[in-house]
């Protein structure tokens, strides 16, 4: 064994130990689409006096904070999103009604004298007193600002109009609120205010002119007003003289109240005045079955994708593939370990990224075994030892630009991505890395350990490389002349691009709720319901424009437009008359505006990935080889897209997800088809292009069909298993890794040898030859490791 070896086993021995040691003691942190609950994002909103900049907003989110506390939330969560965004999580919480009422209302407590019985006037003429906010809007805060002179007119508890003067006292003043009950006074439930000091003085002085004139006297009422609703209008005790005032600081809320409508208000007033309105732009809700369920699908799909993964390579490259294999199960354990240790919130697109990469994994093994065999091909009496060494040198090029493309591709779903397409990027990411140290550390100690053995070099039939490999050998055998007429499959790429494009334009893309905007609910029932039932049933509710179709096993989903968390009950509740028992389990609720958004955001999500791959690979490769490569991209965009809006799968943030993971799955391939091209031309600088375009597809397709493979078989496995949240992600990818294959061999490289006809670039130079390298010390560069130079 030599020093690097040993070192590169200890190092894999210690990074395994870590790991473990982080499983079996660390859990990872589940995202609510996992584990259940609502989320639940809010857009802070300019007022006439306060900007919605990053101060504003953090001070919003504190007073949220407090009130979502009192809720009584397990382990809550909110944190700001950009300039004006807050995200609140709230695990558990199924039923958000009562949360996005705390969390939407500003609370605006005002405490008014009572100027004698009010008279009907109309509703344009009693404005609310905060006149410099927004009308529309229930949110606004309490203003800095002089109040409205305009006086209100406002019913009390039993109905009756008062007539009120301006605010004396505003909700800012109150210092704390807590809801008690009155045994001994008969109030029943009530509110007790505390005052800071010089709201107290200004309460004081509210009293003492209230208490001048006689008892039973509107006049002597102080109307306590919450959102424009008198809620209580006490008069002052009789003991309470002219100008004296309530000398406590202290005041109690009484009125008809339940003990939930008593904790509310005081929670809300406890809260304080928002510093900017929000708006409720984003809800989504998952029951925890749901969560539960698509857990135990991903861990069946992982387990069976894997296997089958690990069955596949051992069939293929013997001994090796199943050391490879034992590689492949160190970088599930490393991984996942990554994503625990980094405290990642594992979403469900992040747990579907996490079990693709398994698949992926097997990448970069591929790639070294594959170029080991060609050096056994090349020269059979070397040793098994030496053409695996030369094997991970000469892969390093294409195995580091194809983790490059996927990288760029993880990167741009963090920073462009929105919700729980974050976690996929992030756990794509992580996938990559742990793949690269499972295949170059890993796999190469283990295969170096057992290519030092004389059995394992003895028999070339059990080791899996010294031989090549029955498609190789069949393709060389036959020797296809794929690129003598290299524009038909030009044409034919053409020919697939117009069937995708009249899909979409004849069918239409179904835009899911996400950038529609809108509500999408889904119900699950204790007794079967078919959609035209329930269809009527919501219909005659009031809900006539819902759509509704089936979803998963028996279940019901209901899209609509405009729906709010009422309605959203009487729905459920329209439903519960014909299927019984009716439990949501899931609900998605957009706003128009983040819809729109949402739906921008993603085609800026696709035209930068189109821009950052061509950039890197016109740094990497020829601007011939980049733009084939991208065209070729965006040629399995266009048909990934067609293939959904022909078979009528909804598009969706997943969606976005599953297109940008094609767009770095594409890129890989023809990155690995034209680094093989660069080495041949440049070693044989005057063999015609489409010749040398020819070998190079040939021997790399035995690692582009092998890897694919891998990947097909998780995709396989997550399409049957993974039910509707994740069957459209793992059907687009399968439809991507499909036309990506293709598109790799039979558009990128075609057009590549197209735009080379009219290009003046030299061919690239020889390996190891490049500018300024004297050939003494290339041809010393390209010297086995093993070979000491000596010569007999």
């Amino acid at each position: 064994m030599t020093r690097a070896t040993a070192v590169r086993a200890v190092l894999a021995v210690a990074v395994l130990l870590a790991s473990v040691f982080i499983t079996l003691t660390m859990s990872p942190r589940l995202g609510l689409d996992l584990q259940g609950g609502t989320r639940i994002v809010l857009q802070a909103r300019d007022t006439a006096t306060v900007e919605a900049d990053r101060e504003t907003t953090d001070r919003t989110l504190e007073v949220l904070r407090q009130r979502i506390d009192s809720l009584g939330v397990s382990e809550p969560t909110l944190t700001r999103s950009g300039e004006d965004r807050i995200i609140v999580e709230l695990p558990d919480v199924q039923d958000p009604r009562q949360a996005a009422e705390v969390i939407g209302r500003t609370a605006q407590l005002t405490f008014h004298a009572v100027e004698g019985e009010g008279t009907d006037q109309p509703e344009e003429k009693t404005p609310a007193p905060e006149s410099t906010t927004d009308p529309e809007s229930t949110t606004e805060p309490a203003p800095d600002t002089d109040p409205d002179p305009d006086r209100l007119t406002l019913p009390d508890e039993q109905g009756r109009l008062l007539a009120l003067g301006e605010p004396r006292l505003s909700g800012a003043g109150v210092e704390d609120a807590t809801a008690a009950f009155d045994s001994q006074g008969g109030a029943g439930w009530t509110v007790s205010l505390e005052f800071r000091k010089g709201a107290g003085q200004d309460w004081k002085k509210l009293t003492g002119e209230a208490a001048c004139h006689p008892a039973g006297d509107d006049r002597r009422r102080v109307a306590i007003v919450l959102d424009e609703k008198v809620i209580s209008s006490p008069q002052v005790d009789p003991s309470v003289g002219c100008r004296a005032g309530l000398p406590s600081g202290a005041t109690q809320i009484t009125g008809s109240f339940s003990a939930d409508e008593a904790r509310d208000l005081a929670l809300l007033i406890k809260g304080g005045a928002l510093p900017v309105p929000v708006e409720i732009v984003e809800q989504r809700t998952v029951g925890p079955t749901l969560g539960a369920a698509a857990i135990d699908a991903s861990a069946q799909a992982a387990l069976i994708g894997a296997a089958a993964t690990a069955l596949f390579i051992t069939v293929v490259y013997r001994l090796f593939g199943a050391l490879a294999a034992v590689a492949l199960g160190a970088y599930g354990v490393i991984s996942y370990a990554a994503l625990v240790a980094l405290g990642v919130t594992l979403t469900l697109p992040g747990l579907a990224g996490f079990v693709l990469a398994i698949g992926m994994a097997v990448d970069a093994n591929v790639l070294v075994f594959e170029r080991a065999r060609e050096e056994c091909a090349d020269r059979p009496t070397r040793s098994l030892r030496s053409a695996l060494t030369t094997g991970f040198r000469k892969a390093w090029s294409a195995v580091a630009d194809s983790n490059a493309t996927t990288l760029i591709a993880a990167g741009l779903l963090f920073f462009l991505g929105s919700g729980p397409v974050k976690g996929f990027g992030v756990t794509l990411a992580i996938g990559v890395v742990a793949s690269m140290f499972s295949a170059l550390v890993i796999a190469r100690a283990l295969t170096e350990i057992a290519a030092n053995s004389r059995f394992v070099s003895d028999y070339r039939g059990v080791n899996g490389i010294a031989r090549p490999g029955a498609v190789r050998t069949w393709l060389v055998r036959k020797d296809p002349k794929l690129f003598r007429k290299s524009a038909r499959w030009l044409v034919v790429s053409a020919a697939l691009v117009v069937v995708a494009v009249a899909g979409i334009v004849v069918r239409g893309v179904d835009l899911g709720v996400e950038f529609t905007g809108g509500r999408l609910v889904e119900y699950s029932t204790s007794r079967p319901v078919d959609v035209e039932t329930a269809r009527d049933s919501i219909a005659a509710a009031g809900f006539g424009d819902a759509e509704v179709t089936t979803a998963g096993d028996g279940d019901l989903s209901v899209r609509t437009g405009k729906l709010d968390n009422d309605g959203e009950h009487a729905l459920r509740a329209a439903l519960a008359e014909e299927g019984g028992e009716t439990t949501k389990v899931r609900d998605e609720l957009i706003g128009p505006s983040l819809g729109d958004e949402l739906r921008r955001n993603a085609l800026i999500a696709l035209g930068v990935a189109v821009a950052v791959q061509l950039a890197y690979l016109a740094v990497r490769f020829r601007w011939t080889f980049a733009v084939a490569s991208v065209v070729a991209m965006v040629h399995d965009v266009i048909l990934v897209v067609g293939a959904f809006a022909w078979l009528g799968r909804p598009v969706d943030g997943i969606f976005l997800a599953a297109l940008l993971t094609v767009i770095g799955y594409s890129v890989n391939d023809s990155v690995v088809v034209f680094d093989r091209v660069r080495e041949l031309w440049g070693a044989n600088r005057r063999t015609p292009l489409d010749t040398i375009a020819r070998r190079a597809v040939l021997q790399t397709v035995p690692r582009t069909v092998n890897t694919g493979m891998g990947a097909l078989f998780i995709l396989a496995a997550l399409a049957v298993l993974g039910g509707d949240s994740l069957a459209d992600f793992a059907l687009a990818l399968l439809i991507g890794i499909v036309v990506g294959t293709w598109s790799s061999v039979f558009t990128a490289v075609p057009g590549a040898l197209a735009l080379e006809r009219s290009a003046k670039a030299p061919p690239p130079p020889a390996p190891g030859n490049g500018k300024g390298t004297p050939r003494g010390k290339a041809r010393a560069a390209r010297r086995d490791p093993l070979d000491n130079g000596a010569r007999v």
